[in-house]
């Protein structure tokens, strides 16, 4: 008998931040509405980077260009028996389609500030909502060339040959402490952080979270 693989929930989320409010969205759980950022699960053939783009539009309809990593974060839900792997992003909005309908179980997107999270915390949908928010406000930052994209090309469908082949590595900092080594210019205007080319976005179906 084959032995099952355990394998986490991957999940990628979006921490979008414009005039000092953060861009949040209000939704229908198990546990009642709870708050949460642009977030869902990483379907079969997205790049991590297409994934989170994907969610945010059907969440908030606001098209959303990551241009970092924030962190990568593992949780583990007892109540739920799940282990979540979370792949954050930062990045800026580039346009709002007002005709576009929010997914399933998403009650209306919100921007607020750092306070009114916070005030919400027992509404929080998991513990990873105000990690990423101090992480976001302590300055944490990683380049996108952290990540890695490979595609088994003999086997590989035309969908997956038009995406980019990510290959480069992050450099370490001479200072530590898991800041980013002298590169260019990031978005918002300080060195530190690569800056890489837009992958192209990908459709794929909607699925729950």
């Amino acid at each position: 008998m084959r032995e099952t693989v355990w394998k986490p929930h991957v999940v990628v989320a979006a921490v979008i931040e414009e005039g000092g409010r953060f861009l949040m969205v209000e939704e229908h759980t198990d546990e009642g509405l709870r708050f949460n950022q642009p977030a869902g699960h990483l379907e079969a053939g997205e790049t991590l980077l297409d994934a989170v783009r994907r969610e945010v539009f059907e969440e908030t309809a606001h098209h959303f260009e990551p241009q970092a990593l924030l962190g990568i974060y593992r949780w583990e839900s007892r109540a739920r028996a799940r282990t979540y792997l979370r792949f954050a992003f930062l990045g800026q909005t580039s346009g709002y389609d007002p005709t576009a309908r929010l997914e399933e179980g998403i009650l209306r997107a919100v921007w607020m500030t750092p306070d009114e999270i916070r005030a919400v915390a027992a509404r929080h949908r998991s513990p990873l909502v105000a990690r990423c928010l101090d992480d976001y406000q302590a300055g944490r930052r990683y380049p996108l060339d952290l990540l890695h994209d490979l595609t088994d090309m003999a086997t590989a469908t035309p969908e997956h040959e038009c995406r980019r082949v990510r290959s480069l590595s992050l450099s370490p900092s001479p200072r530590g402490g898991g800041e980013l080594s002298e590169s260019p210019r990031d978005f918002h205007g300080k060195r530190g952080m690569t800056r890489l080319p837009p992958l192209v976005p990908q459709a794929s179906p909607r699925a729950g979270k």
